[in-house]
């Protein structure tokens, strides 16, 4: 069932003078999605969620953010996005609550006992209600980070805009926020930009990339997409319960095995024409030969090779 389309941009062009920060980017999101922009320092990732979040205007083009244009209607693109900025821009001398009261009132918030129930929900969440109380300058980068995500979605915006969200926490509360994240697409089915260079998030949490260098993208995809771009080899991992002459050389034998490779005493390496097709004749001829499969895998290029790969071809 197609869903519905969230963010929509075409032709995005932001001009600094004679510097073009982004150029010409086009993509779609769609409701509910986790879409991720990678991409090195200067890349114009952070320019165009700026755009995006109606900080900044298109030199040129047009951004759609659930139906409203940002140029255009920006009132309204602010009412239904939830930001999170590289820098959380806090009240440093406002308290943790203070801040959460002020933002949900911003956010139109009105209803007094709605807006106590919200905030005190997402302090609990992140750990800081025991420090409500305190200025918010005297947090932590890391405190301060929480309190920041947290102020992005006190009026549980359908559009949310995360720029590096885990940069500056602990492993225990990157993870909580990569959970969180997973939950608001999955369950309350907000649609994310994930802005970051932590491509282990964008690996396990996007649905699709886009990768950015010199304000241009360079591929938009998902993870397979990027793995496919990269060619090369495919080769499949197999594991069995113990390995023999008699299932090598059957493997070998098969039309598009290229090669069989005893890797350790009970796996495999089988390069391969393509993972589909051969993948069922070779567990096939595996079984027959009397060997005893316990995993069969194809070992796909992590994210992070195909985004150094493409990365340097976009430098020549």
């Amino acid at each position: 069932m197609p869903r519905n389309v969230a963010v929509e941009a075409e032709d995005l062009i932001r001009r600094f003078n004679s510097f073009t920060a982004v150029d010409r980017l086009s993509f779609r999101v769609d409701e509910g999605e986790v879409f991720g922009f990678l991409g090195p320092n200067g890349a114009g990732k952070t320019t165009t969620v700026r755009m995006l979040a109606c900080l900044l205007s298109p030199s040129e083009g047009s951004c759609k953010i659930g139906g409203y244009d940002v140029s255009r209607e920006p009132l309204k693109v602010r009412e239904i996005v939830g930001l999170l900025t590289e820098n959380p821009s806090l009240y440093e001398k406002l308290t943790a609550y203070e801040n959460m009261d002020f933002f949900a009132e911003a956010y139109g918030l009105t209803d007094l006992q709605e807006k106590k129930s919200r905030i005190a929900e997402l302090l609990e969440f992140f750990d800081l209600w025991e420090r409500r109380n305190d200025k918010a300058g005297t947090f932590s980068k890391g405190m301060k980070q929480k309190l920041a995500i947290a102020r992005a979605l006190v009026h549980r915006p359908p559009v949310i805009l995360l720029d590096e969200p885990t940069s500056g926490l602990d492993p225990e509360s990157a993870r909580s926020i990569r959970d969180l994240i997973k939950k608001l697409s999955s369950q309350d089915r907000s649609t994310i930009l994930l802005c970051t260079h932590r491509l282990e998030d964008a690996e396990k949490l996007c649905s699709r990339v886009m990768i950015v260098n010199q304000g241009r993208s360079i591929i938009v995809g998902s993870i397979t997409d990027l793995a496919n771009r990269m060619g090369g080899q495919k080769v499949l991992l197999v594991t069995l319960k113990d390995t023999s002459l008699k299932t090598v050389e059957a493997v070998g034998s098969l039309p598009h095995v290229k090669e069989v490779v005893q890797a350790s005493p009970n796996q495999l390496t089988i390069t391969v024409d393509d993972f589909d097709s051969v993948t069922p004749l070779v567990v096939k001829s595996i079984v027959e030969s009397g060997g005893m499969i316990l995993t069969v895998n194809p070992l796909i290029p992590s994210l992070e090779d195909a985004y150094l790969k493409l990365i340097k071809e976009a430098k020549h």
